[in-house]
């Protein structure tokens, strides 16, 4: 459709709460050159509509069943899709934050948000700006933002070193599933080994990486780029 002589901006809202999902829908198709293409309940669909029809943008939620709006992120970062992300959750986390900007997301907004600057924000992104917490960001911006929130979260001594070539190709499969924020039985299923196995390798990658949780081997992935450099092996 055409408005104006300029083609509709094209937009997918993916969450799984249904009236938000349709509230959200009806404040955008307010704007005459907003057009709502599709819907999704849950990450694995919305992730198949944006293969399929390549929408400009997604508002994305993060707790999503099946695929979580992380791992969505994940995905459209490694098959290069060219939709924006825009994440609008409950979820204020700065590290759920810093996983989501460093997968490239374009926007990350809490649901509280005004409906005339979401918006904004939906032009803007289209125009090659970010958003974090309500402040707009050139890419510069966010990378030295990513940087200071990293070195706040990490152990100095993180990082200083670079083990992640010591992980085994088992160890780094579920290490790639950790930065999507992928849960030990969602690895067990996808990997097709055990609950207990998954719990071993992820003690496993602490240990070698010098961190005390989870999360902090995940951020340290994503500091130094690890997930575009290692793609998952098929080994045990």
């Amino acid at each position: 459709m055409v408005v104006s002589g300029q083609t509709k901006i094209s937009l997918i809202i993916i969450d799984d709460h249904p009236i938000f999902r349709q509230g959200v829908g009806d404040v955008l198709s307010l704007e005459s050159d907003f057009e709502i293409v599709a819907y999704a309940s849950d990450g694995k669909h919305g992730l198949e509509i944006l293969r399929q029809i390549q929408p400009q943008v997604a508002i994305v939620d993060i707790n999503l069943p099946g695929m979580n709006g992380q791992a969505l992120a994940a995905a459209v970062a490694l098959e290069n899709l060219p939709t924006k992300l825009i994440f609008l959750t409950a979820d204020s986390e700065t590290r759920q934050i810093i996983y989501a900007m460093r997968m490239g997301v374009a926007a990350y907004c809490t649901k509280d948000i005004a409906p005339e600057d979401l918006v904004e924000i939906i032009r803007s992104v289209l125009k090659g700006f970010y958003y974090i917490e309500g402040r707009r960001m050139n890419k510069l911006e966010v990378q030295n933002w990513l940087q200071d929130q990293i070195e706040l979260v990490l152990p100095p001594m993180v990082t200083r070193r670079n083990p992640l070539e010591s992980l085994s190709p088992r160890e780094r499969d579920v290490l790639l599933f950790l930065t999507q924020g992928r849960t030990n039985k969602e690895i067990a299923q996808t990997l097709g080994i055990s609950h207990q196995t998954v719990k071993n390798h992820v003690t496993a990658i602490m240990r070698k990486i010098g961190v005390g949780d989870r999360t902090q081997a995940a951020l340290y992935a994503l500091k130094h780029d690890w997930l575009f450099n290692h793609p998952q092996s098929n080994k045990e």
